[in-house]
C-alpha cells in the first residue's frame, strides 16, 4: 500500500454558518468513509512563497489551496477514493499523486 497526495486547486470556502455545518458534515462524513485509507486529513492553504533555484522569492501564483493524504493499493483505488472528496463540490480541481518512501 501507498501513500497518495491529494492537492486541491481553487473551489470557494463556505460563506455562512449553515453552509460552512454543512461543509463540515460532509468532511466528517467522508472521513468516516476513508477508515483507515486516511493518513491525514490535511487542512486549506491561505499563502504561499515560490523558491527559484536562484534564490529569489516571489508570491505563489500556482500554489494548491489545500491538501490530504490518503493510502491505497494503487493509483486507480486512490483515485476512486478521492472522488468523494468534498472538495469536489466547492468547485476546486483534485490532483491525486502516489508517494514513496526514500528517507
Amino acid at each position: 500500500m501507498s501513500n497518495y497526495l491529494l492537492t486541491f486547486h481553487g473551489g470557494s470556502m463556505p460563506e455562512t454558518k449553515e453552509a460552512q455545518d454543512q461543509v463540515m458534515a460532509a468532511w466528517t462524513g467522508w472521513f468516516a468513509e476513508l477508515g483507515d485509507a486516511l493518513v491525514d486529513g490535511g487542512n486549506p492553504i491561505s499563502k504561499a512563497k515560490a523558491i527559484s533555484p536562484d534564490g529569489s522569492v516571489m508570491d505563489a501564483t500556482s500554489a494548491p489551496s489545500g491538501y490530504s493524504i490518503i493510502k491505497a493499493d494503487d493509483l486507480d483505488s486512490a483515485v476512486e477514493l478521492a472522488k468523494g472528496c468534498p472538495v469536489l463540490a466547492g468547485g476546486a480541481a483534485l490532483v491525486v499523486s502516489e508517494t514513496f518512501p526514500v528517507m
